[in-house]
């Protein structure tokens, strides 16, 4: 049952998500394959989390459903979508509303927010005792990591302000967040969760694992990182050429600098 209330809404999600990009191809605008392979790739992602083994034995693999479900199967999920495929339920009053929750200034709070409330003790566990509770907890990490992403990724534009350079600092932010959640793990010196206490395996003590998994947690925050800052260095600097090509030609600053920041900029060569 708990696999199935997890398992559920990412087959809703991929039945929702492949027939409108069979539709928007039907109409000539189809979704770019690299889009679709990623949404496909963070359905497998979701599966495979919620599939794996010993999650209730080994804290390090309760960590390594976070870190996928929460984190990797969020950005891939993130990045295959595109404001066309979303605009039948931005459509939907109630979901338009909720474009509010990717601005990076509410996004970034509730990510935190989520990370350190389900990693309490009290909450922790209960997640770990309850089948209901657990699904809600990965359901809860995956939300939360999507919005996170949202704001980075921009499918839908965002304020301003935030733009590639912003994002650097946001993305920093991020892992900050998280190492230090990390680094508890690792060097508190004492069981965060006595669930595990008589759960060790292949010869792991409660400590051992509890350590591994905060080594996982920032391993992983650490590689898509840099992953995501080296993406974010080449948007950078393939921006600021396009804004001084732009300005050489005589557009005007602040129309340069916006078209640039919303992906217009190339339609304004040769037109200034």
């Amino acid at each position: 049952m708990t696999i199935l209330l997890q398992v559920a809404p990412a087959v809703v999600f991929g039945a929702m998500y492949f027939r409108r990009a069979w539709t928007l191809s039907q109409r000539g605008t189809p979704v770019a394959w690299w889009r679709q392979t990623a949404f496909a790739l963070s359905l497998l992602l979701l599966g495979g989390g919620a599939l794996m083994p010993y999650e209730d034995e080994l804290f390090l693999v309760h960590m390594t459903q976070h870190v996928v479900i929460g984190d990797l199967a969020a950005l891939a999920f993130v990045v295959g979508l595109t404001g066309p495929v979303l605009r039948p339920l931005l459509a939907l009053e109630p979901v338009s509303r909720l474009r509010i929750l990717g601005h990076p200034l509410v996004a970034l709070p509730l990510w935190t927010l989520n990370l350190y409330l389900w990693h309490l003790p009290r909450f922790y566990e209960a997640a770990l005792h309850h089948g209901a509770i657990h699904a809600l907890e990965h359901i809860c990490f995956f939300a939360a990591g999507v919005i996170m992403w949202a704001a980075v990724v921009e499918v839908l534009p965002g304020p301003e302000w935030f733009g590639t350079g912003a994002k650097f600092g946001y993305v920093l932010a991020v892992r900050l967040i998280e190492t230090v959640l990390g680094n508890v793990f690792i060097w508190s010196g004492t069981v965060i969760y006595p669930f595990y206490e008589d759960r060790g395996r292949w010869g792991i003590s409660a400590l051992e694992d509890q350590g591994w998994a905060g080594t996982i947690m920032m391993v992983e925050g650490s590689l898509v990182t840099i992953g995501a800052l080296a993406w974010l260095f080449l948007k950078l600097a393939a921006e600021g050429e396009l804004r001084q090509r732009l300005l050489e030609e005589g557009v005007d600053p602040r129309t340069a600098r916006r078209a640039v920041r919303y992906g217009r900029g190339k339609e304004l060569e040769g037109a200034g």
